[in-house]
């Protein structure tokens, strides 16, 4: 495989411009090559919060465009090599199935696929408060190896917009996908 092939799971929670800035960073990015696949609410969330024109931007971005009922797609198979996966942002839905291995939409089957596979898969769990239920969830993927990160802000670096955030949250995002980078987030001086 000479391009790493990343696949970008997007869900229906609130969060839908890291998503869009994850695609943006990674077009920056020589040899990289985008695998994306949308849910239904996420293309409603997508559109509330990022206005009308977001999903066809999004999907724009991305070197392939995955239906999320596919699940025959070359995602859905350990023999597509890629170099890992992202939900971004990840339900709460979405870490029940992943979690329990029902796999039955696209998005969840490829997540399922690299979690079998042993390759890196990151979550970015978005739901506050959490319940027990979401916690365990949280707890059994991260026992399969899955990375869970939840979006959370990075006050130290002192953000002056919203976007600050998104862009710094989407960077941390691709630098633990340990692609053969330097890093994208600013590293902490102490």
């Amino acid at each position: 495989m000479s391009r790493m092939r990343i696949v970008l799971g997007v869900s229906g929670a609130s969060g839908a411009a890291i998503p869009l800035r994850i695609l943006e960073r990674l077009q920056e990015i020589e040899d990289v090559e985008t695998h994306l696949v949308v849910s239904d609410a996420a293309r409603r969330t997508l559109s509330h919060e990022c206005g009308p024109g977001a999903l066809g931007r999004l999907l724009a971005m991305a070197t392939e465009n995955h239906p999320i009922r596919d699940v025959g797609a070359t995602i859905a198979s350990g023999s597509f090599r890629t170099t890992g996966m992202i939900v971004a942002p990840c339900s709460m839905r979405t870490l029940a199935a992943i979690a329990t291995g029902i796999a039955d939409n696209l998005l969840v089957r490829a997540a399922d696929v690299h979690l079998k596979e042993r390759r890196r898969l990151i979550l970015l769990a978005r739901e506050t408060p959490l319940h027990l239920g979401h916690l365990r969830n949280m707890c059994s993927v991260a026992e399969m190896g899955a990375v869970v990160m939840p979006p959370v802000p990075a006050f130290y670096h002192r953000p002056e917009s919203v976007e600050a955030i998104v862009d710094h949250i989407a960077a941390r995002t691709i630098d633990l996908l340990g692609l053969p980078i330097p890093p994208l987030a600013r590293e902490w001086e102490g």
